[in-house]
């Protein structure tokens, strides 16, 4: 049987170039309308038996090409267990070799997280006692943005994800936190919903996601650019959530990413904003301490340089929303490789990694409610 290799599905993201004996060169093809590519999500049939070596011929011309060394891509025969595969990045080329043992094989730059599983996920949530669903507006697809709201309390907590639709762990994250939210028997959960009141968008970008993107919407737009002034025509996901975020308040948030380059989890803040003062900041550093004192997931001597004073870009909501609300805003950045201080060498990081970082950093939050 000849090698078949498919991404004509959800997500999906790959183009063959050219299949050679046991060697398959191939490329990822661009965002819609913008320049940024890194995501690849592919299935392959036909090769049990084989050994067969894919090469991303293009991978050096990606939007973080800087975040290949040391990356190992993902497989599953099943689409629930994702590990990792030796991989190498050199002269630009991405590559990494496979002994099929069954008829179907998928492998993606992340454990991917379908748009059929997110409407699970809304559903099922919305189901849960407490649990209100609001559909906030729509993608330029015609895709809803959900909303997910709980608790009774007069804290506003924004918790919103994957505005980088190839940042799928994202998403994991997020199916975590409304688990661990919703359970009744979880006491700290109880504590934190009788103080606060939670809104939750599991996925910014379902046109991006769907589409098999990195990091754009349907018009190729960096929907985290966008916050200073969302429009209807670039970016209805951001006005519309911007819009709901108005009507309650924000007393704190999250925006949860994965990043290419760094070996690990950590926040960034909101330094460099014009109305930055110390108090409101020492919240967000002392809850990247309790954080990293409540779970070997987490760290914080690894992440990104702060804005200078009076720099910050508010174009980025963590920015925006700590400049508009006065809010303890943060972004949750997990690696696409490993958290390097406790790694996994068979799965690296992973949606059960995802899934138990979101219940630690909620968890952290209860004990901060009171302060916010």
């Amino acid at each position: 049987m000849s090698i078949q290799i498919s991404a004509a599905f959800d997500s999906g993201n790959i183009r063959v170039v050219a299949i050679e004996g046991d060697r398959v060169d191939c490329e990822i093809v661009l965002d819609h309308q913008s320049d940024f590519f890194q995501w690849f999500h592919f299935r392959v049939a036909g090769a049990k038996g084989r050994t067969l070596t894919f090469r991303i011929l293009n991978a050096g011309s990606s939007a973080y090409p800087f975040g290949w060394p040391g990356y190992k891509a993902r497989w599953s025969a099943d689409r629930e267990s994702w590990r990792m595969t030796d991989t190498d990045y050199a002269g630009g080329i991405l590559s990494f070799t496979h002994h099929f043992q069954t008829d179907l094989t998928w492998f993606a730059y992340f454990a991917p997280y379908s748009m059929e599983r997110h409407h699970d996920l809304v559903s099922g949530i919305a189901l849960q006692d407490g649990v209100t669903h609001r559909q906030l507006g729509e993608t330029l697809d015609g895709q809803p943005i959900d909303c997910l709201s709980m608790g009774e309390g007069p804290k506003q907590v924004w918790l919103y994800a994957r505005q980088h639709p190839g940042e799928s762990m994202a998403e994991w994250w997020m199916e975590g936190a409304l688990e661990f939210l919703t359970d009744e028997d979880n006491a700290v959960a109880q504590a934190l919903r009788s103080k606060a009141t939670f809104h939750c968008v599991p996925n910014m970008n379902p046109d991006g996601s769907r589409r098999g993107h990195l990091r754009t919407n349907a018009a190729g737009v960096n929907l985290n650019r966008e916050w200073h002034t969302p429009t209807p025509e670039r970016s209805p996901e951001v006005l519309a959530v911007r819009n709901a975020m108005d009507e309650t308040g924000v007393h704190f948030a999250m925006d949860v990413h994965g990043d290419e380059a760094i070996p690990a989890n950590f926040l960034a803040g909101f330094e460099g904003i014009p109305s930055w003062t110390d108090e409101l900041g020492e919240k967000f550093y002392e809850f990247g301490r309790r954080l990293a004192a409540h779970t070997p997931d987490f760290q914080t001597e690894l992440g990104y340089d702060k804005s200078p004073p009076g720099k910050a870009n508010l174009a980025m909501s963590t920015n925006q929303l700590a400049e508009r609300f006065g809010a303890v805003s943060m972004t949750l950045e997990m690696p696409f490789k490993d958290h390097d201080a406790n790694a996994d060498p068979e799965f690296g990081w992973s949606p059960i990694r995802s899934k138990l970082l979101a219940h630690a950093c909620l968890e952290t939050l209860a004990g901060m409610i009171d302060t916010l």
